[in-house]
């Protein structure tokens, strides 16, 4: 077989070792030295690309990115990709034709807000949602439920504490540097010292990819609970984006369709999903659990 080339490689997730990868680019060894030195910002991403690696590795050990569904259905998987993009490229039109330069501004801070609020809901948001679905399901499927949550517990668990270790990692970090500041090899020291807040912040990144997608492996509990978590996610989410950034810009119309427009094309599509997985697999939310 001919051998991949570096773009082969990461989009199969085969990240190449450090060494590895610079022998590759066609760049020689004193061109590096020559291009370190005169940019020599370059050299953080070069340091940063083994702890990326590792934290890459770690997060797919303990969230394995293949087994994210039960029941995987490829027509699904599509209509939510597409309404992925469609909603997207709307909220994108919307900025351009009825956005100030203040709401383009907000974009970065809703999208952080985001980031920071969505896995709290998730943990708050989960036992409720499995709560209701053991007290419609029939009391003999109860037992078999109980024991796939387990392992859905323990990535649930994994997951928040690695969350909750990146702001207590800085924190310790900013502390401990400062004790360095006058020290001659001081950056050096505080560099040392924020690379596992640099590996913690990529492990999360990397398991967020995978957690998006599972609700922490939660299809193994029922098929159908990732679907009923999103659409009950997707309106908490709506509901605290209208409380902190307020309505979207435009005609009250437009304002009105926006903001109710995408978490009811997600609240379609996840019916959608379920009456799928009713019709064409024999998963009901009443009777049995999964295939």
């Amino acid at each position: 077989m001919p051998p991949r080339s570096l773009w082969q490689q990461f989009r199969e997730g085969d990240w190449p070792p450090l060494m590895e990868l610079l022998r590759r680019l066609p760049v020689h060894g004193c061109a590096w030295a020559a291009i370190l030195f005169c940019f020599w910002p370059l050299l953080l991403p070069v340091l940063a690309y083994p702890l990326a690696r590792s934290a890459r590795r770690q997060a797919h050990l303990r969230f394995p990115p293949h087994t994210h569904r039960r029941v995987l259905d490829p027509q699904v998987t599509r209509v939510q990709k597409v309404r992925a993009w469609a909603a997207l490229v709307t909220s994108f039109l919307i900025l351009v034709v009825y956005g100030t330069a203040s709401d383009f501004a907000e974009i970065q801070e809703q999208y952080t807000l985001r980031l920071a609020v969505t896995p709290w809901l998730l943990l708050l948001t989960t036992p409720l949602v499995i709560l209701v679905l053991f007290r419609i399901a029939p009391p003999a499927e109860r037992p078999g439920m109980r024991t796939r949550l387990r392992p859905a517990v323990r990535s649930a668990l994994w997951y928040f504490a690695a969350f909750t270790a990146v702001p207590l990692l800085f924190v310790g970090e900013v502390f401990l540097g400062q004790n360095f500041d006058h020290y001659l090899f001081g950056p050096l020291i505080r560099l040392a010292l924020l690379a596992p807040v640099v590996w913690m912040l990529f492990f999360v990144c990397f398991a967020s990819a995978t957690v998006v997608r599972t609700v922490f492996g939660t299809s193994e509990v029922h098929a159908a609970l990732p679907a009923l978590l999103t659409g009950v996610l997707v309106w908490e989410l709506a509901v605290i984006n209208l409380a902190m950034a307020g309505m979207p810009p435009g005609p009250p119309l437009v304002r009105v369709c926006a903001l109710i427009g995408g978490p009811a094309s997600v609240s379609a599509v996840a019916w959608w999903e379920i009456t799928r997985l009713r019709t064409r697999y024999g998963v009901t939310l009443r009777g049995r659990p999964a295939p």
